[in-house]
């Protein structure tokens, strides 16, 4: 489970409807990523992103916390995790 490289945008199951910022839109650079956005949408789903810079496979990354307890990691080197909240998980790695 690779949990320390993750980011924020849509992708799991359980992540529609309209969010609210938390983050207020600003950047802070945390060593090897910047600070993107986060917030959490009408259903209770929390999401964030980071910048990993132009030299990560995926620039996009992302992760969700969902309501459910479920939550989904898209990461810099383009791998993703869903895991359901309820013992069953799922990893693809970038090929």
């Amino acid at each position: 489970m690779t949990k320390n490289s993750s980011t924020s945008s849509s992708s799991s199951s359980n992540n529609s409807g309209s969010s609210s910022s938390s983050g207020g839109g600003s950047s802070t650079s945390h060593g090897s990523y910047t600070y993107g956005s986060s917030g959490t949408n009408s259903q209770g789903n929390h999401y964030c992103n980071r910048d990993y810079g132009s030299s990560a496979s995926n620039q996009n990354s992302y992760h969700y916390s969902n309501s459910d307890g479920s939550y989904y990691y898209s990461n810099p080197n383009g791998s993703t995790y869903y895991n359901d909240g309820q013992g069953n998980s799922s990893y693809s790695r970038n090929n």
